[in-house]
């Protein structure tokens, strides 16, 4: 991975909330919710929060439990807080993931919306979450599934090639879909420390106000701006509006939809 995939800083918090968090992040934010809040839980450890779809979700079923919301990056934070109508029960935190800032056996369940794949060494970070967890506690989290079975990204890759053809930014396979190997994701629980997990593959629709919106989350509200900023030519605008087309051709014109593909991991601390 490389380091500016961690990167969310400047105006891509504000459009990552804006348009990527109702497109992508919503409807996995509240499945998850649902499934931790199942459990019961009585205190909360949330992992790389981003701008706190999940922790919202959450925080609307709390009924007496709290959440400790962190994630790396303080700008996301920043912006989650922003979000949080009633913060009552939820506590915003910087923390990096492989050294967790808390006690051991602190927590009833811990919880991580898409962001495991961007902790650089995934079975410490685990190992970590298996440490602070009680024992019985349970640590959920997705993780999407590979680039073509998410139907925006074979478009969105086609086009930044295009606009790019002898060095494409590889930011959204390389992170985000590049964690999507089952036999891997257990055995990095294992090796942290977990029993076997059960990993469950869910599917969602993404519903869009027009291809241009999904275009200017994706190339403008994720590191894929700096990519395409260090590239210079054709510029971040021209190809954020060749995305928009590649889409509008693939979609159609107006609002758009398309499918989402991920999976579910459930792992308990023995």
């Amino acid at each position: 991975m490389e380091a500016t995939d961690k990167v969310f800083a400047g105006p891509v918090p504000q459009i990552y909330e804006r348009l990527l968090v109702p497109l992508l992040f919503r409807p996995y934010a509240e499945d998850l919710a649902a499934r931790v809040m199942a459990l019961r839980p009585s205190r909360i450890l949330e992992l790389a929060a981003g701008t706190g779809a999940l922790t919202r979700a959450m925080a609307a079923r709390l009924d007496g439990a709290s959440i400790v919301a962190t994630d790396l990056n303080q700008p996301m934070l920043d912006m989650a807080e922003t979000q949080l109508a009633d913060r009552a029960g939820v506590t915003l935190q910087q923390a990096d993931a492989l050294d967790l800032p808390f006690a051991d056996e602190s927590f009833d369940v811990a919880a991580c919306q898409f962001g495991v794949m961007f902790f650089p060494d995934k079975p410490a970070s685990h190992g970590e979450v298996r440490r602070v967890l009680r024992p019985g506690g349970r640590y959920l989290f997705n993780v999407w599934d590979s680039t073509a079975r998410n139907d925006f990204v074979p478009v969105l890759l086609d086009a930044l090639a295009e606009a790019f053809p002898a060095d494409p930014p590889r930011f959204i396979e390389r992170t985000p879909h590049g964690y999507h190997d089952v036999g891997m994701i257990e055995l990095d629980l294992m090796a942290g420390g977990f029993a076997k997990p059960a990993i469950e593959h869910v599917e969602k629709r993404a519903h869009a106000a027009s291809a241009l919106d999904v275009a200017t989350g994706f190339c403008q509200g994720t590191p894929i701006r700096g990519e395409i900023e260090a590239r210079g030519a054709p510029g971040l605008m021209a190809v954020t509006e060749a995305v928009a087309k590649a889409l509008e051709r693939r979609f159609g014109p107006g609002p758009i939809e398309a499918g989402l593909a991920a999976f579910v991991v459930s792992a308990e601390r023995a």
